[in-house]
């Protein structure tokens, strides 16, 4: 077995973060580790992580086989000229081998960045860049009480990308279409055959578009999208509280290489009411009533959002404060409407006529009761 020119320049037991002493297991279980981490799937387009990525998978296939690590800890402590006449085996100068025969679950981590070898030593199809995702949008939208109350169908307003009106995203000027590209066959990526493995790359002639466009629509360059104002209608189902986000699936950014567009996430701002609040799917409104009326009893009218007043009875002797329940007056969410909550406020005039003020002595002549008696006051 002839030793590769990276033993004699890196440290495999350094990159993997375990000691030279390190068990099989524990070298297992770093390699894991990192392979996980870095995988590029879960970083696409990093260059960095797929850097790593390799490197501890180059630093496993040496760690990893109890006969490559004796030789690569010879080699170590030899140092460089001990295994210069070696150079240029197998794996080519420069290069090293792969032997994931014994690697159990761990195959499923080299998906999308290295293809086994099929019978015959032929290279499988790599997975090449393919459709993507366009990018989701946000969006903010205020309503007025009323309207997030009894909802409605408006517009969001926003200026992003979008598929380009001449085209219609094809990135091809109207009249002539993308043709598959000669190189690559349509798949956007090509393959560099290195023995056992074959590394797939994005296309160079279509850029992994699968497709070359020979007349690029004027309008977007090529590019299939534009930068431009959009309108976007959006249903706002009744009894929407503010800062709740309505998803607008396929409304965001659009797709690439023939991928599905983005979400437009649209977040709802709620304005007040000069008169009524909310707490839940219930409407809350405060009614003063005067003193006469809290200390006899009477049929007062209390306003209703979206509708006519309504009468209650307050019975004598309510205090302010006092809570009423007018069930199915309140918000209707789901087929299920809340309840209107009548606080009662006894309200206390701040200039009296003489009158009122020698009528309300008299009242405080005849009392003869403390509200504090109770505080031991």
């Amino acid at each position: 077995m002839a030793p590769q020119r990276e033993w004699f320049e890196k440290d495999y037991y350094k990159t993997l973060g375990v000691s030279e002493s390190a068990t099989k297991a524990e070298i297992t279980k770093a390699y894991r580790k990192l392979a996980r981490e870095n995988h590029p799937d879960q970083h696409p387009g990093d260059d960095a992580a797929e850097d790593r990525f390799k490197e501890a998978s180059a630093a496993y296939d040496v760690l990893g086989d109890e006969a490559k690590r004796k030789e690569y800890d010879e080699v170590r402590r030899m140092g460089p000229a001990g295994g210069m006449g070696g150079m240029g085996g197998a794996g080519g100068p420069g290069g090293f081998n792969f032997n994931t025969g014994d690697m159990g679950d761990l195959g499923d981590i080299f998906g999308g960045l290295f293809n086994r070898g099929g019978g015959g030593g032929r290279p499988r199809g790599g997975r090449g860049p393919g459709p993507q995702r366009g990018t989701d949008l946000a969006a903010s939208l205020h309503l007025s009480f009323e309207d997030a109350v009894s909802g409605l169908t408006t517009a969001v307003h926003l200026t992003s990308e979008a598929a380009c009106t001449d085209c219609n995203g094809t990135g091809a000027e109207p009249g002539s279409k993308p043709l598959v590209c000669p190189d690559c066959g349509g798949r956007g990526v090509r393959d560099d055959n290195q023995g056992f493995f074959s590394f797939s790359q994005p296309c160079p002639t279509c850029q992994g578009r699968g497709v070359t466009i020979t007349d690029p629509c004027k309008n977007c360059r090529g590019s299939g999208v534009e930068h431009r104002p959009r309108e976007i209608k959006v249903r706002i189902p009744a009894g929407v509280r503010s800062g709740q986000k309505i998803r607008l699936k396929g409304r965001g950014g659009p797709g690439r290489n023939g991928g599905p567009p983005g979400d437009l996430e649209v977040t709802v701002d709620v304005g007040a009411h000069p008169i009524f609040g909310r707490s839940g799917d219930d409407l809350t409104v405060t009614v003063p009533v005067t003193f006469p009326e809290a200390a006899l009893g009477a049929e007062i009218e209390v306003p209703t959002l979206g509708g006519d007043p309504v009468k209650i009875k307050v019975p004598g002797g309510t205090r302010s404060g006092k809570v009423f329940r007018l069930s199915g007056r309140g918000v209707e969410r789901k087929g299920k409407k809340g309840s209107l909550l009548v606080t009662i406020e006894v309200a206390v005039p701040a200039k009296l006529s003489k009158e009122e003020r020698k009528a309300i002595e008299t009242l405080a002549d005849l009392s003869d009761e403390s509200p504090r008696s109770h505080l031991g006051v």
